[in-house]
């Protein structure tokens, strides 16, 4: 009998280790706000804004938890031999020394424009919604899944100067290559800071026939959370955001995910996108969907999610 219950409380304990927690609404109003504050002035690559986010959010992830990806969270790329830049990464590491250069990506990008034509006086460009809200979904699932066991690594990346020309993705994807690290899926996560007008629950995939991951995702979900776009297929979406490099680089299955439906937020690339104007419980929501179908494609032993040829 007591040998039974023993079991009994193991087994418990190693399925309370593979599922993923709820963060807290509270640090996502706190992140975004910060990251999206004037004091960090647009985040523009190489300025003093943007070295404030990167602090942030690597104190963050120190914070709770999860190891640096390289010796410091900071992996430093140099745009034009002048131009310093940071993308930020941690990670958990997987349990599976097998899958340990297979990792799992979930990215989004931090930087932004700087500033823009002024408005009323303003020309901080925030970036609320482009791409804070993306950053902080990032960091809120850092927080759900910190106590997991995945077989995989997870990598938590916050990519700089997408707004460059997609040059942080591109350096880390040409760098892991050159490492031999071999990715297994990319889910990057782009202006999600409102929801879609007739789709409120929902978020549209980029490249969405191009693989089996939203069939693979939804399943786990138990809900049909990630939904095909005509919009972001007829803009070419696919090759517009950090997804893309390492869809080049190693013809894997990588999207991005997004609820701008181009009706829903009138404040692109301008001074205007304050996080007071952002959705709050609709991000939470989507981090909530997302965490543990996420995590069960890091237990994937066999790589089930595929290029649709």
């Amino acid at each position: 009998m007591k040998y039974s219950i023993i079991v009994g409380l193991l087994g418990l304990l190693m399925t309370l280790e593979t599922t993923a927690q709820v963060s807290n609404i509270k640090d996502l109003n706190t992140h975004l706000n910060y990251i999206s504050s004037d004091e960090l002035n647009g985040r523009l690559t190489g300025t003093k804004g943007i070295d404030k986010a990167a602090t942030y959010i690597s104190k963050y992830f120190k914070s709770i938890g999860l190891k640096p990806y390289y010796e410091t969270f900071r992996d430093t790329f140099y745009i034009k031999k002048q131009t310093v830049a940071y993308n930020v990464i941690g990670q958990i590491e997987g349990n599976d020394p097998l899958f340990k250069n297979e990792p799992i990506i979930i990215g989004a990008h931090y930087d932004h424009i700087g500033n823009s034509k002024a408005v009323d006086g303003d020309s901080i460009a925030n970036g609320a919604n482009d791409n804070a809200s993306g950053s902080v979904a990032v960091m809120q699932l850092a927080y759900a899944l910190k106590d997991s066991k995945p077989k995989r690594p997870i990598l938590f990346v916050l990519f700089d100067a997408e707004e460059q020309g997609l040059l942080g993705s591109t350096y880390l994807a040409e760098k892991l290559k050159s490492e031999d690290v071999n990715p297994y899926v990319i889910f990057n996560i782009e202006m999600v800071g409102v929801s879609m007008l007739d789709k409120p629950k929902q978020a549209y995939l980029t490249g969405y026939d191009k693989s089996n991951f939203a069939k693979i995702f939804n399943e786990y979900a138990n809900e049909e959370a990630l939904i095909f776009s005509p919009q972001a297929k007829d803009y070419q979406l696919f090759k517009r955001s950090d997804n893309y490099p390492f869809f080049q680089s190693f013809e894997i299955p990588a999207h991005s995910v997004s609820t701008f439906d181009f009706t829903n937020y009138n404040y692109y690339h301008h001074v205007d996108d304050e996080a007071e104007l952002l959705d709050t419980e609709h991000i939470q929501s989507l981090v909530n969907v997302w965490a543990e179908p996420l995590l069960k494609i890091a237990n994937h032993s066999e790589k089930i999610i595929k290029l649709d040829n």
